[in-house]
């Protein structure tokens, strides 16, 4: 078998086909119109998982935020810096990111989890909580599921997966002092025979002020 690639080694390949196949997540674009309906302008948003900056870094960026993308893929970062000039980008793991002091107004986390170890994951959600201000907004999407290293093909690439339950997301954010507003799932089928159906979970939760 060969060897499982790195999220920064599937997402360098993908490119620019990342942003043709999950730019327009009908999901994803619901959860940005919530978002910015609520951020008043500068509002210090970070974006996990900032791909090709679109749609979110670009929608944030066009609703008057200062905007802040990191992603793993240097391919990624580039293109971003590209597409989303009114935004910073930087390569960044967010399992070893370092926030500004104060944290942010809001953190958006659309898909950048699963390819990582299921403790990893935990932590990373922890650490997003922990970087979302008094007052702030979290908003995230997954693919949900108690899975913990799942070898999977994906994309063309093969990849080790792992994921939490809706419950556990639910449950963890809580914990980390954020209230869970609205969450539900939903099916996004990418329009490539490589990749199948996939069950989202979309959530969006808040500081206590």
């Amino acid at each position: 078998m060969s060897r499982r690639k790195s999220a920064a080694e599937v997402f360098d390949a993908l490119g620019e086909r990342y942003e043709e196949l999950f730019g327009q997540v009908p999901g994803q674009i619901e959860a940005l119109d919530w978002l910015t309906a609520r951020l008043p302008a500068g509002a210090r948003v970070l974006d996990v998982g900032s791909g090709t900056g679109r749609p979110t870094a670009e929608a944030l960026v066009r609703a008057g935020c200062d905007v802040t993308g990191i992603d793993v893929s240097p391919a990624m970062v580039d293109l971003a810096r590209t597409r989303v000039p009114g935004a910073r980008f930087e390569q960044a793991d967010v399992r070893t990111y370092a926030p500004p002091a104060g944290g942010f107004d809001a953190v958006c986390s659309f898909f950048p989890l699963l390819v990582m170890d299921q403790p990893e994951v935990a932590a990373a959600l922890d650490r997003m909580a922990s970087w979302t201000a008094p007052g702030g907004y979290f908003v995230m999407a997954t693919v949900p599921g108690d899975i913990r290293g799942l070898d999977i093909e994906w994309m063309g690439h093969e990849v080790t997966v792992s994921s939490l339950s809706t419950e556990d997301h639910l449950a963890r954010l809580a914990d980390r002092g954020l209230e869970v507003l609205h969450h539900h799932t939903a099916t996004f089928q990418p329009a490539d025979d490589r990749a199948g159906p996939e069950e989202h979970l979309f959530c969006y939760a808040r500081r206590t002020p």
